[in-house]
């Protein structure tokens, strides 16, 4: 058997004794991760900066307190999560008493990702151990300082007999895969969501898939164009684009097109440290070479920024003003510091622009006017949306976090990463008595008529 299998195993085995079930050591896991994030922030910072770039305050703003937010809201909450919530029961069916009861699903498996590789690893596995489970860990391999941090620290935090942390590439993943485990959640690309979702159903694992896609941010002509702007830039410089849900595009109503172009560049020097096209670090040379060639053939106009010199990992934060709709800088997720934008008409044209592309993870419009909100909200399937901000709704765990269509499948945050990771089981309880003979068979033909009018 190997190490993985064996590690697997002794996690099945600690779930079978009950000790993951008890409110008492779900908050106590809790206790662990928040204690974890704030008596190594100092190391957390540091691998952060060696493997993308960030500085200090960015990588507590993007990871720690994030973090820290879904333990806090879980610890809050959890007791009232756990409770049997009361069902309904058919007049037919009476008397009886029916509930919902969650129960944990057993060991489940979180695979993290390099660009928010604290965040978007921990924050699931709140969710995992507050819904009471053991926890398989993968952090990414390509944000090693990190995976190789959150590998060493873990155990010396949590239940290192129903929490186990295994570092390694796609041959991992597949070996992990192939345990059968009773829940996957993925965060990543839809290319190896693919891999993974195949892998999974060699055992019908259930999965969580939190995808990407290009996001949209709309602006129309009616918006304050200097508060959009400097929104739009700040969701897009974070983490130097590398965000799921940052704005990837922005469709500008064309009377307002320069005005916001210009407010575009105000902001990106200004939040550049007035260095202007101050390069952005990347991941890795590989990413960064990708992004350069987007930067290619795309029939736009750069009005800030372009360079990049992929050996050194940095690429400029660039705004390319009205690309071709079908280069590969407007059909590919970016996933960095470059920002097209596009001019249209109205709102309505944007939304159909947006309705004809695949869904999106999140969706952005900045309007004051009423009427175009609603058209966006009831025509744009996105999922998650926020009007006159970027990526807010990321942050509120009283929300669904999750995709839909090519941009994922499932959510978590909050309770309904609880409920991701549980099971609902539907109770029913009747009494030994009354126990009418005339619900059972042979059926007379008026008994037959009472049933149908009680059924």
């Amino acid at each position: 058997m190997s190490p993985i299998a064996e590690n697997v195993e002794r996690l099945r085995r600690t779930f079978a004794s009950g000790r993951t079930k008890p409110l008492a050591w779900r908050k106590a896991q809790l206790d662990a991760i928040h204690r974890l994030i704030t008596e190594r922030e100092d190391e957390i910072v540091e691998a952060l900066a060696e493997d993308l770039g960030r500085e200090s305050f960015d990588s507590w703003f993007a990871d720690l307190s994030s973090t820290k937010t879904e333990v806090l809201d879980a610890k809050k909450n959890l007791a009232g999560w756990v409770r049997p919530r009361k069902a309904g029961t058919p007049l037919a069916m009476l008397p009886a008493r029916s509930w919902v009861q969650y129960e944990p699903l057993g060991t489940v498996l979180i695979i993290g990702p390099w660009n928010y590789p604290v965040y978007l690893t921990l924050s699931p596995a709140v969710a995992a151990v507050a819904a009471g489970n053991c926890v398989v860990v993968k952090p990414s391999e390509h944000a090693p300082a990190t995976s190789a941090l959150l590998a060493r620290l873990i155990p010396q935090y949590l239940d290192q007999d129903a929490v186990y942390v295994v570092e390694g590439a796609a041959d991992v993943t597949q070996e992990l895969l192939d345990q059968g485990l009773d829940h996957v959640l993925f965060t990543g690309g839809p290319q190896i969501a693919k891999a993974i979702m195949a892998g999974a159903a060699k055992h019908l694992t259930p999965v969580t898939l939190e995808l990407g896609g290009k996001s949209p941010v709309i602006v129309a002509a009616d918006t304050d164009v200097a508060t959009a702007a400097r929104r739009i830039v700040f969701g897009k410089q974070l983490n130097s684009g590398q965000t799921c849900i940052a704005p990837d595009y922005a469709l500008v109503d064309r009377k307002v097109l320069d005005r916001f172009t210009a407010e575009v560049v105000k902001a990106v020097d200004e939040m550049s440290g007035g260095e202007g096209g101050r390069a952005r670090r990347i991941v890795n040379e590989r990413h960064a070479r990708r992004l350069a060639g987007l930067l290619d053939g795309h029939g736009g106009k750069v009005v800030h920024g372009g360079e990049s010199d992929p050996d050194a990992r940095t690429v400029d934060f660039t705004v390319v003003v009205d690309p071709d709709p079908d280069s590969e800088l407007m059909t590919e997720e970016i996933f960095g510091p470059i920002l097209p934008v596009v001019g249209v008409s109205s709102v309505a044209e944007a939304v159909e622009f947006v309705r004809e592309r695949p869904k999106p993870l999140a969706a952005y419009l900045f309007t004051g006017n009423k009427a175009d909100e609603r058209r966006f909200l009831a025509d744009v399937s996105a999922g998650g949306v926020v009007i006159n901000h970027v990526g807010y709704h990321a942050l509120n765990p009283n929300l669904p976090f999750g995709g839909v269509g090519n941009s994922g499948m499932g959510s978590y945050h909050g309770e309904y990463g609880f409920k991701t990771f549980s099971h609902a089981k539907a109770c029913l309880r009747k009494g030994i008595s009354p126990d009418p003979g005339f619900v059972y068979p042979p059926y007379t033909e008026s008994t037959k008529k009472l049933l149908r009018r009680l059924l």
